[in-house]
């Protein structure tokens, strides 16, 4: 609604996770760099948390716009699947034609495609998205599928990606061998204040934007103390200042204006 009034080419503020408009803020360009780093060297396990709406997902899909064409990649977005069911999706993510659908056909056949991608001198990585949602024993299941190995390296790297509350479950008894194979482990924090007015400069340029929408020092300070820097709330408040700075015809989103949107976010009756 408010892109034909601000030149906007697409919404600079969607909360989809998409790659294009990642802001690679420090905590974010480490993350993405311990994650390559792990899968690249082959060790096996990795597990990246953070909070809710944090950005591991849009992390998730620009890591895997980076890998190369010899990685393959099955990328799960349904953590609370049942065993099997977690064990098809996988397979068929990774390409595999699987007849029998029991426990042990669909590991043999997730086995075997590993073996032949480590003869074609190809990586694989499974990424598991929403992983705190997992059941220990679905958790369980996918540590046995990492113990095909050579004597050297690992024939499948597993990015566990959760919420807080996954380092939690990977501490549970009965995981203590899944927790003792992660090699990589990261915590992505929430943004600074100063990255905060970073990433609204950063997505307004990807979506066109020449630099005349305004934020100032007082707005960048009400949109941090509001969202914590979580990238998603950012993205739900900003686009909540632009849409009613269209309505308004104002290109200078000052304090108080956030401070309106905030209170109409919060379902306040303004007078």
């Amino acid at each position: 609604m408010y892109r034909t009034f601000y030149q906007l080419r697409e919404n600079p503020f969607n909360v989809t996770s998409d790659p294009g408009f990642l802001f690679l803020s420090p905590t974010h360009g480490e993350a993405l760099d311990h994650l390559q780093y792990g899968i690249e060297q082959r060790k096996g396990f990795l597990a990246i948390t953070g909070e809710i709406g944090s950005g591991k997902t849009t992390l998730c899909r620009a890591l895997i716009n980076r890998l190369d064409a010899t990685t393959k990649v099955a990328f799960i977005l349904n953590a609370v699947l049942p065993e099997l069911q977690l064990l098809e999706a996988i397979a068929e993510d990774f390409g595999i034609i699987v007849s029998r659908r029991t426990k042990g056909a669909l590991i043999r056949k997730i086995n075997a495609f590993l073996v032949e991608q480590l003869s074609l001198g190809n990586n694989a990585v499974l990424i598991i998205d929403e992983a705190q949602n997992m059941r220990p024993a679905v958790l369980e299941t996918v540590r046995m599928l990492s113990n095909l190995e050579t004597e050297k390296e690992k024939l499948l790297q597993i990015v566990l990606v959760g919420q807080p509350q996954l380092r939690d479950k990977l501490n549970l008894p009965e995981l203590v061998q899944l927790k003792q194979r992660i090699a990589v482990r990261f915590h992505i924090r929430a943004l600074t204040e100063p990255e905060v007015g970073q990433y609204i400069q950063h997505r307004l340029a990807v979506a066109g934007s020449k630099g005349d929408i305004i934020f100032p020092e007082g707005a960048i300070q009400a949109v941090f103390l509001y969202t914590g820097g979580i990238p998603r709330l950012i993205n739900i408040l900003v686009d909540k200042a632009l849409l009613r700075g269209f309505v308004k015809e104002i290109v200078i989103m000052d304090v108080d204006h956030i401070k309106t949107c905030i209170q109409e976010l919060e379902g306040d009756v303004l007078v």
